[in-house]
């Protein structure tokens, strides 16, 4: 495939959706074509899915589970094609999302969430983002950002201590692959999280 996959990863409040409006801008800028995504989501059954897994209580093999069958359909109907296509494909959050949330968050068995990614991802080639871009933010400090910003879904909702463990599984998911993830320190103003991002982005040869 001939095309670029860009994850953003992180937890709410981090400054994901900011930075990838931006980067999908200076891809633009570049003359490529771009699909803007998201997890879980992308897809008219995998969106149903979302609203499933956001909203409805269930344990963790069932959101696992749900959120793998919405990123197979994802997969095949939206990224690789794109990919194929030659395009770049930037998406907010990827399979990072589901051990840090199921896999750290909710204490879910991480060999079967290992299980699910290749069997999800697999094909006659494994698909996992060119890059990945790590949006880590103490949760205490993106808590006060979100005060007030919108009515939280049910993890949104979760105490401080659910995202401790997300991040202690983002940390998990970076250190086994540090040659695909940049390690964003999100604590800062904008602009400079800005600037690092674009540093990465182009540090890894994706964007002159």
């Amino acid at each position: 495939m001939s095309g670029i996959f860009i994850s953003f990863e992180g937890i709410d409040g981090a400054g994901k959706s900011t930075h990838i409006d931006g980067l999908a801008t200076a891809f633009r800028a570049q003359g490529r074509v771009v699909t803007l995504t998201r997890e879980p989501g992308g897809t008219p059954l995998a969106e149903q899915l979302r609203t499933l897994v956001l909203n409805d209580a269930m344990d963790a093999m069932t959101e696992a589970l749900l959120v793998f069958a919405a990123r197979r359909d994802h997969v095949i109907r939206v990224i690789r094609p794109a990919l194929e296509r030659g395009e770049v494909v930037l998406c907010d959050r990827f399979t990072d999302a589901t051990f840090a949330y199921q896999g750290g968050g909710r204490g879910f068995d991480w060999n079967v969430l290992a299980s699910l990614e290749h069997w999800v991802q697999g094909g006659e080639t494994f698909l996992q983002p060119g890059l990945t871009i790590w949006f880590d933010l103490p949760p205490e400090v993106a808590a006060v950002r979100l005060v007030g910003a919108r009515v939280p879904d049910k993890f949104e909702s979760q105490p401080q201590a659910f995202f401790e463990k997300v991040v202690a599984g983002y940390g998990r998911r970076y250190a086994a692959a540090t040659e695909r993830f940049a390690r964003i320190d999100a604590n800062q103003t904008p602009e400079d999280v800005w600037t690092d991002v674009l540093a990465a982005v182009r540090q890894s040869g994706m964007l002159p």
